[in-house]
């Protein structure tokens, strides 16, 4: 993938906000400071960095996409009220796709697994 100045802010922007923001959000963030990037190119920029394995797409969640920039295994939390999504230690889970391999026969080559509720900010 060839360097550009555009997809080194929207990947700098989304290492800043860690909330796992949906594109729009995003857009929203890098128009404060980079008003010349356009939605065409964030959302152009995002899919590429997405197929390259350099940030994850998180579809599910809600009706739109959010972008993690943590490639590496770990569920999420989704606050039912605030919208923020968190990351959550696979060690919640050890072994999920080991014993849903024995139990089914299937050969899974990915997963993803999603908790929902409130997080602690929105219980207080």
């Amino acid at each position: 993938m060839n360097y550009s100045k555009q997809r080194e802010v929207v990947l700098d922007s989304l290492k800043k906000n860690v909330i796992h923001p949906t594109a729009e959000k995003l857009y929203s963030i890098i128009q404060i400071e980079y008003p010349e990037v356009s939605k065409a190119t964030l959302y152009r920029n995002l899919s590429q960095l997405a197929d390259a394995g350099i940030i994850k797409k998180i579809d599910g969640l809600e009706p739109s996409a959010h972008f993690d920039h943590n490639t590496h295994p770990h569920y999420h939390f989704m606050c039912e009220k605030c919208g923020r999504v968190f990351d959550i230690s696979t060690d919640v889970a050890q072994n999920v796709t080991e014993k849903a391999e024995q139990e089914t026969g299937f050969k899974i080559t990915s997963h993803e697994i999603v908790f929902k509720g409130l997080c602690k900010d929105c219980q207080e």
